[in-house]
């Protein structure tokens, strides 16, 4: 990771909220129009489309402030603005709290059927993964937010693995960029996927993130009651309103509220082990902070079984929903209910070597996501269909 990555994030809400109302819900679709009026314009310095779609993301997490009069130019342009309305000092002040670090992981999947699977596969020269729980592929994605890795799997699968560094003040902030980004992360890879895999349902394009804490910014219960508002982080905000200034000042007061009582949640799956890791789980996602690395959970370990699981929700998600639909669930037969039966066992079953965290972790993670119930589910809908 570059050293910027790892500065501190304070999003630039102004132009975020901008580009939504405009209906720009990509970055790189934003970037084109951009690119296009700055031509229109005739501004000759007008940057490469690929060129304002790393620069947007950067000046929208605040990693650096927009002083390139260019960029100042083509925003103002784009949104019917002035510089002031866009760039001028925002109302709320960082805290004085300590910060903290952590290397999001998002996983991205999506269902694009075998076909597509084997059209990103020769397309995007991938090739046989290691240290995977299931056999699938993967290679290596340019993405303007940080290393990112694409998996896919037989059955038709793929999964977006994007790594980020960031340092933050408050989990408020976190929140906030959480949701915002979100949009961002499933408009990129439904673009990405549908111009190599073709055409999919890209409602089945959703992002789920397990947070690997470097830094804490607390001790004791506080850092415990952090961690689960980490793995719950949605509980700050208002569903339904946005993301501005406020709105993040109101959730930092809200975050305060909630570490003074200790939080906790009857949906947070503790894996953690006194005095090696804290760690939670939850339907929104995963939370890791090793207090003693030589004998924690490895990075690497999380994010395996992370990436079999949401690999399985989405393929057993997939055949739900044709169900739901009234459907007979179509998959290529080595695919069906055999091969799901597969999975599961190898999901829900201890290994004879398997560390007792290693269990506590797997047994957390699918405990939470409910993967289980959805695969029961599936199983029975391919076996209904073989039978007839």
């Amino acid at each position: 990771m570059s050293v910027d990555l790892k500065r501190s994030l304070k999003p630039n809400l102004v132009l975020v909220n901008k580009r939504k109302e405009a209906g720009w819900d990509s970055r790189k679709r934003a970037a084109r129009e951009l690119h296009r009026m700055g031509r229109e314009e005739g501004i000759k310095e007008t940057p490469t489309v690929e060129a304002i779609e790393k620069a947007m993301y950067r000046h929208e997490t605040g990693r650096v402030a927009v002083t390139d009069l260019i960029y100042r130019r083509l925003y103002c342009l784009a949104y019917g603005a002035t510089p002031h309305d866009l760039f001028g000092e925002l109302n709320h002040r960082e805290s004085d709290r300590p910060r903290f670090s952590l290397r999001s992981h998002k996983f991205v999947p999506a269902f694009v059927g075998t076909s597509g699977v084997q059209r990103l596969r020769e397309r995007r020269g991938l090739q046989p993964a290691q240290g995977q729980w299931s056999d699938c592929d993967t290679g290596p994605v340019d993405h303007p937010e940080g290393q990112c890795d694409l998996y896919v799997w037989p059955c038709g699968v793929a999964v977006f693995h994007l790594v980020e560094d960031v340092e933050l003040g408050s989990i408020a902030a976190l929140a906030a960029w959480r949701r915002v980004s979100y949009s961002d992360n499933s408009a990129w890879a439904a673009e990405e996927l549908t111009s190599d895999a073709g055409s999919f349902d890209t409602d089945s394009v959703y992002v789920l993130s397990a947070h690997w804490v470097t830094q804490p910014a607390w001790s004791g219960d506080a850092l415990d009651a952090a961690l689960r508002i980490l793995v719950t982080p949605g509980v700050l905000l208002h569903r339904e309103r946005p993301i501005d200034d406020n709105h993040l000042a109101h959730a930092e007061m809200i975050e305060q509220s909630l570490l003074a009582e200790n939080y906790n949640h009857a949906g947070i799956e503790p894996f953690g082990l006194r005095g090696i890791s804290a760690a939670y789980a939850a339907w929104a996602g995963v939370v890791y902070h090793p207090l003693a690395p030589e004998r924690s959970l490895t990075e690497a370990e999380l994010v395996a079984c992370e990436l079999a699981v949401q690999s399985a929700w989405s393929y057993a998600d997939a055949i739900n929903r044709e169900v739901e639909r009234g459907e007979d669930p179509n998959v290529t037969p080595e695919y069906g209910w055999r091969y799901l039966r597969a999975i599961r066992s190898r999901l829900a079953t201890s290994r004879a070597h398997e560390i007792s965290q290693h269990q506590m972790m797997r047994k957390a993670i699918l405990s939470t996501s409910d993967l289980l119930p959805k695969l029961e589910q599936a199983i029975e809908s391919l076996r209904e269909a073989d039978r007839g």
